[in-house]
């Protein structure tokens, strides 16, 4: 299972493959991942029974720690997929079985499995195709093929997944006193189907009483907000400099009952070509062509950020980036200095109108470079 997606990962708990068999096939043994329910194997006799005989399986990775004879290459992960970007190395999952039909025999060429799934919200798979046979190297000399290879493609809808928003995006600038917040209702409005549950601050505590299955709920406990959504980012145009402008980012977890491991940010501003320097996230442009590199990734460093902590004190992550004014390009006028879109983990999150954005004063000229104040970088 490749995960080909440059931002978008499998989060925790993880893929839950899901096929239907074409006859009466079952899985004698597993490495590598298991099935959830053996189901009824009792058309076989003796202590050693099938791993699985369930016509509709459903396979899920192991966990990290399995025993080695248990494990397979590039398994064992909690059914976790990372990004291309984020870290290539753990874009891979895979297992082995053993397939056999009720009478022992086994012949790929005779049917295949069909109506696949992920079980991972908002994805939908396409029917299985034959490929080219695998092919495997033994060692230096010798390579190996499959009988048949079978390839399908899942594809990703946020639309699939929910009817609402996961995120929204707030504004503010030093020239002007005006906070822009997430607009009202982004994620749904209190009492109003298809909005999360919310608690309010003094509420907490009735968190206990909520069911809970650790952490991986798809129906998140936020902090009771007008915009009512798990995700914030502010964007704040810090500071300018003679040459150069400085923004602050704060992404803030309001979702009471879950962290977000190896999270991400997507960002599109023009100026994001002319990134000088980057404090606490790692970076990389994603969309460059020509002149063009507008859009790029950020994301946090393993072991400092990487985890955005649900809501509380802690629950927020930070970053500054220094940008060069581009000649020709930059000004602070007409919310050029704003992104254009902005998605957290993959999910686009809803920006504020752009009517409301931040203004100059009125006697600033929008197109010096620096106007209000201007400091020497040195």
């Amino acid at each position: 299972m490749h995960n080909y997606q440059l931002y978008r990962h499998i989060e925790s708990p993880g893929w839950r493959l899901g096929w239907t068999w074409p006859k009466d096939e079952v899985i004698w043994g597993m490495w590598g991942a298991e099935s959830t329910n053996q189901g009824n194997c009792s058309r076989f006799k003796g202590d050693n029974l099938p791993h699985c005989c369930e016509k509709s399986p459903t396979i899920v990775d192991l966990s990290p720690g399995t025993p080695y004879n248990m494990q397979t290459k590039n398994c064992c992960r909690g059914g976790v997929l990372s990004s291309l970007v984020q870290d290539p190395s753990t874009t891979l999952s895979s297992f082995q079985m053993v397939i056999m039909d009720s009478s022992n025999i086994s012949d790929p060429s005779v049917g295949k499995p069909s109506n696949f799934s992920i079980g991972v919200p908002g994805y939908t798979c396409s029917n299985m195709s034959v490929v080219a046979p695998s092919k495997f190297q033994v060692d230096k000399q010798r390579t190996t093929q499959a009988l048949m290879t079978w390839e399908l493609t899942c594809s990703y809808s946020q639309f699939r997944e929910s009817g609402t928003p996961g995120c929204c995006v707030s504004l503010s600038t030093f020239y002007n006193s005006t906070i822009i917040s997430c607009p009202q209702c982004s994620c749904g409005c209190q009492g109003f189907p298809g909005a999360p549950q919310c608690l309010s601050d003094s509420e907490q505590s009735k968190l206990l009483q909520l069911s809970s299955n650790g952490g991986a709920s798809t129906s998140p406990t936020v902090l009771c907000t007008k915009h009512m959504c798990p995700i914030s980012v502010h964007w704040h145009v810090k500071v300018s400099y003679k040459e150069y402008w400085r923004v602050k980012m704060t992404i803030t977890n309001y979702n009471m009952n879950r962290n977000y491991s190896d999270w991400n940010l997507v960002i599109q501003h023009p100026n994001l070509r002319s990134i000088t320097e980057i404090f606490s996230f790692n970076y990389q442009p994603l969309i460059q062509y020509g002149n063009i590199n507008d859009t790029g990734m950020f994301w946090g460093i393993k072991f400092y950020n990487d985890m955005l902590l649900q809501q509380g004190e802690n629950g927020n992550v930070q970053s500054e980036i220094l940008l060069h004014k581009d000649e020709g390009d930059f000004t602070f006028g007409e919310g050029w200095p704003f992104p254009r879109r902005i998605a957290f983990n993959g999910h686009e999150c809803v920006m504020p109108p752009p009517d409301l954005y931040p203004a100059l004063p009125k006697k600033s000229s929008t197109s010096t470079s620096s106007f209000v104040r201007s400091v020497d970088l040195r």
